[in-house]
């Protein structure tokens, strides 16, 4: 009874479009007033120790650094050097809006931050080249979804703190995924946009590409130190982020001097509330996976799906397709939390490795960041760009059609993701 009542009333409440985190929250105190051998105090001692982590600390600062690069200017510069690099292409700034994104995304770890960031200059820019405005936004939304892929990712450090994988092998995983997803989505960009006659907006020229490198190469650095850091064991993810923001502070403050002092107060408060969002879904999320445990929900989900079949190439598609579903009406950190003790229940079946696994489940969320109603990237978009969610929605299918394909390269290839991360774990 108890399982049935946190299940119906959490899809309830997503369906009269209730906040997440609220949703949640009151799904999970229902379930535990059910089952009845809990206090409701446990709702408290729950949301506290699913938030008390060393790791979950890098998702806080991690949105904060992405703050500061934003407004310390790392974005234009970014942007001037992808302009270099691939804007001689057809669709030249549809190329440029990718590229961009895969850069910042080295820096943000978040696929909202990286629309947002990247969007609030690139959609005006090819709207005033002449670009469709929901083109111009699809193309941002796509773009913007490489955020959680390419590290640091926040999914994969909440994927690691779930399942207790390596959260350096898991951002090693997601490079060559990220790589290969901005790629695809440069080439179909670049065949719509000769399709509709948009133009490159840039020759090539090395000298130009070299000095917009040594421009952008501060701004490029944070990536490089994040990255560097963790994959040669300099340092873990949490005190990367550390590192991240200092760096951005710095540079920001002291060497590009977009920020001033005044400015810090909006900025801390900013990252706060941002942070805070991520970190209270977690919270309440953390209280309904409890409860779900105890009343054997994800062993049960589980086992539904491996008396279906034994299957693994079966499994993995059948999983694929719950995440897709999951990523298109729950917010991706929630679905994380909700839905990763089923999967790694399964593990066994499906005769993968876990960091193989998890890049799996943060490149489905991904996709689902650009389908309605919960894609925040396609919100993202559709707020800079003034366009509908509809409108939009039907620009982006070419997109989703090459990230699923990108998705079951992913799923079925697995030296893509286990090469660099075996590399780093010797």
């Amino acid at each position: 009874m108890t399982a049935e009542i946190l299940l119906l009333s959490l899809l309830f409440l997503f369906a009269i479009d209730t906040p997440i985190a609220i949703a949640i929250g009151v799904a999970s105190v229902l379930g535990i007033l059910v089952q009845g051998s809990f206090p409701l105090m446990m709702v408290v001692q729950r949301m506290f120790g699913g938030t008390d982590s060393f790791p979950l600390m890098a998702v806080p600062l991690f949105m904060f650094a992405g703050v500061l690069m934003e407004a310390g200017g790392i974005s234009r510069r970014i942007i001037d050097f992808a302009n270099a690099l691939v804007g001689w292409l057809p669709g030249g700034l549809a190329a440029v809006t990718i590229v961009s994104a895969m850069f910042f995304a080295g820096i943000s770890g978040s696929a909202a931050a990286d629309a947002a960031a990247v969007g609030t200059i690139l959609i005006p820019a090819m709207k005033r080249s002449g670009y469709a405005s929901d083109f111009a936004a699809a193309v941002q939304a796509s773009g913007g979804s490489i955020g959680v892929i390419i590290p640091p990712s926040i999914p994969m450090i909440i994927f690691g703190f779930l399942t207790g994988a390596s959260i350096g092998q898991l951002f090693a995983a997601g490079i060559l995924p990220g790589i290969l997803i901005g790629f695809s989505l440069i080439g179909v960009s670049s065949f719509i946009s000769i399709r509709h006659g948009y133009a490159a907006t840039t020759a090539f020229e090395i000298g130009e590409i070299w000095r917009t490198f040594k421009r952008a190469l501060l701004a490029l650095g944070a990536p490089i130190i994040i990255l560097g850091g963790i994959l040669f064991g300099i340092f873990t993810a949490t005190e990367s982020a550390a590192v991240a923001v200092v760096y951005a502070l710095v540079v920001g403050l002291f060497i590009y001097r977009q920020i001033r002092v005044r400015d810090l107060a909006a900025l801390f408060r900013e990252g706060a509330v941002t942070s805070a969002i991520v970190m209270f879904i977690i919270a309440t999320a953390s209280v309904f996976s409890w409860i779900a445990a105890i009343e054997n929900i994800p062993t049960q989900l589980a086992g539904a799906l491996l008396g279906m079949t034994k299957n693994p190439v079966i499994l993995l598609l059948l999983i694929n397709l719950v995440l897709l579903i999951a990523g298109t009406f729950v917010e991706t950190t929630a679905s994380l939390i909700l839905l990763v003790p089923m999967i790694t229940a399964m593990l066994p079946s499906l005769g993968i490795n876990m960091v193989h696994l998890g890049a799996i489940v943060v490149t489905n969320l991904a996709i689902g960041m650009l389908t309605p109603p919960m894609g925040i990237c396609l919100i993202v978009s559709c707020s800079i760009s003034g366009d509908s969610l509809g409108a939009i929605s039907k620009r982006i299918l070419p997109f989703l059609a090459v990230l699923i394909l990108d998705l079951l390269l992913i799923t079925f290839f697995s030296p893509l993701t286990m090469w660099l991360a075996r590399a780093v774990a010797k």
